[in-house]
């Protein structure tokens, strides 16, 4: 049970750190109509094209003039020489007007990155910051809601929804026609995603025993680790960015097999009165696992009881001392 749950702490990551190669900026320029031409025409090599044709950096040395701005030159005119175009225009090209990328960019990558595709550089770079605060804000609200969500309708019925939310807007990610569309199904895996890592979470600690929820907590983070691994290796093997993405998305559809494979946590099913289930799934693991019940659970009446159930609240977090106290660390930690 946690392997497999540790698969989803792998699968994680490339929604977590996955805008550092699908928001990659490569170098890029203006695209000038006519400068291709030009450059064939005269045999320039792409250094003397950078050369010729391109503003140098700004006063302080920022790049954002030759990346943002293009001489306002027709370049199409049969005046300009090959040795030195733009001489015939002003001997100093300081003074040369400047203007901006009207007919869009030139980008120095062999792949491609949601930046080239829909030119989220210059005026528009506000943009790719849009893009990873709406995963952002997904996972803050995701993150808020789930715990009460899983307490109220079960972990299992909870892990299976978002993943298979979160797998169909990976995909309709790597389809979206528009940022627009892009910017929305991003939201929603901020949404599901981290909600699907949390409950993931839970369920391993509520498997075992109390010695050993803190060594299945912390490898349950070291699989994110081995993730971001992967994520590397893949992205160097598939730098157009809609091939990554579904690269990293599809094995989340392998995860609904867990319906078959994962039981419901018995411990949530005792919160809910539910003890002959509960303890069907303890006598499964403890068969597996070559071990005998505990007595503590072999007195566990297999009726359901007729008392109230465990009601999920927020208030949990501070009832008493001891959760109190932690709940203060680990806010303070993250």
């Amino acid at each position: 049970m946690f392997f497999l749950l540790s698969l989803l702490s792998v699968a994680f990551t490339p929604i977590y750190v996955g805008i550092v190669f699908l928001g990659f900026t490569p170098d890029h320029r203006c695209r000038s109509p006519g400068v291709a031409e030009l450059s064939l025409r005269c045999g320039w090599s792409p250094a003397e094209e950078l050369n010729y044709t391109v503003p140098g950096p700004g006063p302080g040395g920022e790049a954002s003039a030759r990346q943002c701005r293009r001489y306002e030159v027709d370049w199409n005119q049969s005046t300009l020489s090959c040795a030195d175009p733009l001489a015939s225009l002003d001997t100093n090209r300081s003074r040369l007007p400047l203007g901006p990328c009207r007919d869009g960019w030139l980008y120095e990558t062999p792949g491609s990155s949601i930046v080239t595709e829909f030119n989220l550089v210059c005026a528009n770079s506000w943009m790719l910051d849009l893009f990873q605060s709406s995963v952002n804000v997904g996972f803050f609200i995701g993150s808020m809601s789930i715990g009460y969500i899983a307490d109220r309708f079960g972990r299992k019925l909870c892990l299976l929804t978002t993943i298979l939310i979160n797998a169909a807007s990976g995909v309709l990610m790597a389809i979206s026609p528009t940022y627009t569309w892009m910017l929305i199904f991003r939201l929603i895996q901020g949404l599901v995603s981290k909600a699907s890592w949390l409950i993931g979470f839970i369920l391993i600690t509520e498997f075992v025993g109390r010695s050993y929820r803190r060594t299945v907590g912390i490898f349950y983070q070291a699989a994110f680790t081995v993730g971001l691994l992967m994520l590397a290796g893949v992205a160097y093997a598939l730098p157009h960015w809609r091939w990554l993405q579904f690269t990293v998305t599809l094995p989340n559809f392998c995860f609904l097999l867990y319906y078959w494979c994962i039981p419901e946590s018995p411990r949530w099913l005792i919160s809910q009165n539910k003890n002959a289930e509960a303890m069907r799934i303890f006598k499964h693991i403890a068969k597996k696992n070559g071990k005998s019940l505990p007595a503590s659970l072999q007195r566990l009446r297999l009726e359901e009881e007729t008392g109230k159930k465990l009601n999920p609240s927020f208030l949990d977090l501070v009832r008493t001392p001891q959760i109190r106290k932690h709940t203060l660390i680990l806010m303070y930690n993250w």
